[in-house]
């Protein structure tokens, strides 16, 4: 099977090619943290990915895509890049959170504590999620506060992601409990969760963990001063 596997969540803008019966091969683009102009990028990347890998549009068997949490805008790029390839191949999109694909990048698989994966919000907010030692997912994904965390994390926890140091100090937890401090999840791990997961429970839909934060306008009403 051979999935596309595409990234502009985050900071990062990524895009790889993994085939499961060529011994896994993985081909892959080197991700830029860019911060802003994934649609500038994305493109380009993709085009890399499939000529390095030798693949045709038609030889996909899946595209696999991160979902948030995430940037609005960069979420909207990828999910869109990825819903139109699936519908002109016809082939199934797989939605993979971002929690998810670094869980499994940093995964330690040594039968140990649990992991949580944190990345940074508004404040003291945190967006979070928590793993067994290989990856599967505990709880739901979620926003916390670092108190919140502070009074509910299991006291041999680890932590992963770019809130990892900020937990680990609100819990008074060591800092060598902090395995990873990536900000987004490699695309690698992105394309093998594309691979394993059910297209059918994994929608292609962004994950919002919060409400916005703009109030909508009562229709035919407007305030005054």
């Amino acid at each position: 099977m051979r999935v596309l596997a595409i990234d502009t969540a985050l900071a990062n803008c990524a895009a790889a090619v993994l085939d499961n019966g060529a011994a896994s091969a993985c081909f892959e683009t080197c991700g830029e943290e860019i911060g802003r102009g994934h649609a500038e990028k994305l493109m380009d990347m993709i085009g890399t990915v499939m000529a390095e890998s030798s693949t045709a549009f038609s030889d996909l068997d899946r595209v696999a895509v991160t979902v948030g949490p995430g940037s609005f805008t960069g979420l909207r790029v990828g999910l869109s890049v990825a819903r139109g390839f699936g519908l002109v191949l016809e082939k199934p999109v797989v939605g993979i959170t971002t929690l998810a694909a670094i869980a499994r990048s940093c995964a330690p698989f040594d039968n140990g504590p649990p992991l949580l994966v944190a990345l940074t919000g508004k404040g003291e907010e945190v967006y979070c999620q928590q793993f067994s030692d290989d990856g599967a997912h505990l709880s739901d994904a979620g926003v916390q506060t670092l108190s919140e965390l502070a009074r509910t994390l299991p006291e041999d926890i680890r932590f992963a992601g770019s809130a990892a140091d900020n937990v680990a100090q609100a819990t008074g937890a060591d800092a060598s409990r902090v395995i990873s401090r990536c900000a987004y999840p490699g695309i690698r791990a992105v394309a093998e969760l594309g691979l394993v997961t059910e297209p059918l429970l994994a929608s292609p839909s962004p994950l919002y963990l919060r409400p916005p934060d703009a109030t909508p306008q009562k229709k035919g009403r407007i305030e005054r001063q």
